[in-house]
């Protein structure tokens, strides 16, 4: 028995083994021909032919079939769900930069670092896809798994497989080594021709849009069905390597592109070596006058130190490498017609004006609705309903009216109603003294309840998941929830008996609320929605009061007295905290066993060093720590981290490129110290910084 495998493999003629061999390497190459470079050297029958031998050799000795075998791209089952893979090392995201100047600054800033001023830089455009990464072991394809956060993906193996630009075997030319391991990272993206045909498509079959080729890209890659996959227009384009291991990499990120090109893995198109920082402005120049013409989506150029020694060196700043950096396009314009203008409710009653558009496609997005922000915004515009205006998708996400253009008015248009009720639950709408933003006043009102659900359960908040907008509104809607406590009291026999609400979803959501009840005693604050109290503060009032029932109690006199509290803030805490019904609402919370105090630990009087008890504001961007990481590392330091600079200031720690505040420390007399003093004062303290850099 044990020799039954080695006599089923000498069957296999040699001859046969190495055509087989020699099918698979055509099937690639023509694959890569085809998909990658746009130019067959051969006709699809010939390539049919290939593949039909290719079949009925696996068929006829099916111990010669391979996961590597182009006839196994599609053919894993469905899954239930993505496993998680953990990235070895870690997926970074890119800094942005938006124009030449900063371009240049970020240069000058790895000139200052490396020392050096003879840096070269590779730029190649930003295909706007879904980041993956994929694993290669003595040149199989082994796994693809997705970027995620970063540090944690998830596993889209059999997804990735079916993608043909992508090979399953790597065949080195002559001379070219492949190492044992190699992790390529590059986008799967969707071309726009793909794209629109795609959305032809569903259209003529009732199945609903894709709102633009990312979307289009990410929802089809993560299909828990590879066949579904399968059948998208998906492409990939490599842009740099991950691990590496049994041999030397290439020393530069140009020959790491070439290295790849010569296994017959696509690689980002045009991408160009550049020997100054005027070079690497022309070309992002040059890609962003030929944005529109592209196939694909660019959102702008990425830009790498080439030399990956100096690269490593340079190290990383929170999430972001110090030796790349991404040149965004300025966003996207479009001139359109406003239709009308509607008022929407946010939690804390604030009315905001939103634009109802004539449909228009900005970036690949149709935009049908943009922010007027308020009342004032509208009459700085000039703004009638009927005008064209000039539409602008800031950063490529939010749509906003810029201009308008009065040339184009026909007599039609009408002005906008300023609504004296809440188009929601018809209270009369109020403005508060010294503000342009008008309120709904009813705590009861369905929109304010609505938006309040879903800010309680953010992610920066009580952190719910799987409690989206959708299921939240919901919930509003058919009197599940009345209150913020009722998510602690929900009637789950009901929701078992709403469509689409299965067992083992209702009880998911039902363990993810639950778990919220010992989310830190900041992130509960954070969630009640006080006004003026975003999470810089929450953490304030968590650190100052370290339980609800003392900061219900406080006065303005001693809110006053927490570092960057003005007058607004002050009172705006205050009064929440005297509402009758807000402090039933807290009581129904404590009774429903949610976390309202801070766990116990040393009190910040007892950390010793000469940052302990101090407050202190950061301005301009720090090239060791994040800003989060620095504010984090100041409070375990025992100082107090404030947004705004006054007397009560000790001192000012300023990175490059400081704003306002550094002017506003010049004029009060309160020290201004450097990075390099905050990294000693931190050590001094006991914090060890290099560890947290790394974090």
């Amino acid at each position: 028995m044990a020799e039954q495998p080695a006599l089923q493999a000498d069957r296999v003629p040699p001859e046969v083994r190495a055509r087989v061999e020699e099918l698979r390497r055509l099937i690639q190459r023509y694959n890569y021909e085809y998909y990658v470079l746009n130019a067959p050297t051969v006709s699809d029958a010939e390539y049919d032919a290939l593949m039909l031998e290719l079949r009925r050799w696996e068929e006829q000795y099916p111990e010669l079939v391979t996961p590597d075998s182009p006839t196994q791209r599609v053919g894993a089952p469905p899954a239930e769900g993505f496993a998680t893979v953990q990235h070895e090392i870690p997926m970074l995201s890119l800094g942005n930069v938006f124009s030449d100047g900063e371009i240049r600054a970020w240069a000058e800033r790895v000139y200052r670092l490396s020392g050096r001023q003879d840096v070269e830089f590779v730029t190649e455009p930003k295909v706007d896809g879904l980041a993956v990464s994929l694993l290669y072991r003595d040149g199989v394809l082994v796994r693809g798994a997705t970027r995620g956060d970063g540090y944690t993906g998830e596993d889209v193996t059999n997804n990735v497989r079916t993608i043909r630009m992508i090979p399953l075997r790597l065949y080195p030319p002559e001379g070219v080594i492949v190492p044992p391991v190699l992790e390529v990272r590059g986008e799967v993206y969707m071309n726009v021709r793909d794209f629109e045909r795609l959305n032809r498509e569903r259209g003529e079959q009732g199945l609903p849009l894709f709102a633009n080729p990312r979307n289009a890209a990410a929802g089809s890659l993560r299909q828990l069905d590879p066949s579904v996959t399968a059948s998208r227009p998906l492409r990939f384009a490599a842009w740099d390597i991950g691990l590496w291991e049994g041999t030397e990499p290439p020393a530069t990120h140009l020959a790491t592109l070439e290295f790849l090109r010569q296994l017959q893995i696509p690689v980002v198109p045009d991408y160009r070596l550049c020997r100054s920082v005027d070079e690497v402005i022309a070309e992002c120049h040059r890609w962003q006058e030929r944005r529109d013409a592209l196939e694909f989506e660019a959102d702008g150029v990425v830009i790498k130190v080439n030399d990956r020694a100096l690269y490593q060196a340079l190290g990383v700043v929170g999430r972001e490498p110090r030796g790349a950096t991404a040149y965004k396009f300025p966003a996207h314009e479009k001139t359109t017609i406003v239709r009308d203008v509607i008022w929407s409710v946010g939690r804390t009653g604030k009315l905001t004006p939103v634009a109802v558009l004539e449909p228009v496609e900005i970036g690949g997005v149709i935009v049908e609705r943009a922010t007027l922000h308020n009342e004032e915004e509208i009459r700085r515009l000039g703004l009638l309903i009927g005008d064209a205006v000039v539409v602008q998708r800031r950063g490529d996400v939010i749509p906003k009216v810029v201009a308008t253009i009065p040339q184009r008015r026909d007599g039609d248009e009408r002005p906008v109603d300023i609504p004296r009720q809440c188009p929601v639950c018809g209270a009369h709408t109020i403005r508060l003294e010294g503000e342009v933003d008008r309120y709904c006043p009813n705590p009861n009102c369905p929109a304010r309840l609505k938006a309040s659900v879903r800010h309680f359960a953010s992610r920066n908040a009580m952190d719910i998941e799987g409690l989206g907008e959708k299921i939240s509104d919901l919930f509003v809607d058919l009197g599940i929830i009345r209150s913020l406590p009722d998510l602690y009291e929900i009637d789950w026999a009901r929701v078992l008996q709403l469509e689409g609400f299965g067992p083992k979803k209702v009880e998911n959501l039902r363990k993810a609320i639950e778990a919220s009840k010992n989310r830190p005693f900041a992130r509960f604050l954070f969630a009640l929605g006080i006004r003026h109290v975003g999470e810089r503060n929450a953490q304030l009032l968590a650190d100052h009061f370290r339980s609800i029932d003392r900061l219900m109690e406080a006065t303005i006199d001693e809110l006053l007295q927490i570092p960057g509290f003005g007058p607004a803030v002050a009172q705006s805490v205050f009064e929440f905290f005297r509402e009758p019904k807000n402090r039933e609402m807290i009581e129904r919370f404590r009774r429903l066993g949610v976390r309202m105090a801070e766990e116990e630990a040393a009190a910040v009087a007892t950390v010793q060093g000469p940052l302990a008890g101090k407050t202190v504001v950061l301005t301009g961007r720090l090239e060791t720590l994040t800003r989060s990481q620095a504010e984090e590392l100041l409070r375990r330091a025992g100082a107090h981290v404030t947004d705004s600079v006054s007397r009560k200031t000790d001192y000012v720690f300023a990175g490059a490129d400081p704003g306002s505040k550094y002017v506003r420390a010049q004029q009060l007399g309160v020290p201004i110290l450097g990075e390099e003093d905050l990294l000693r004062m931190l050590r001094e303290s006991g914090i060890e910084v290099e560890a947290a850099a790394r974090s």
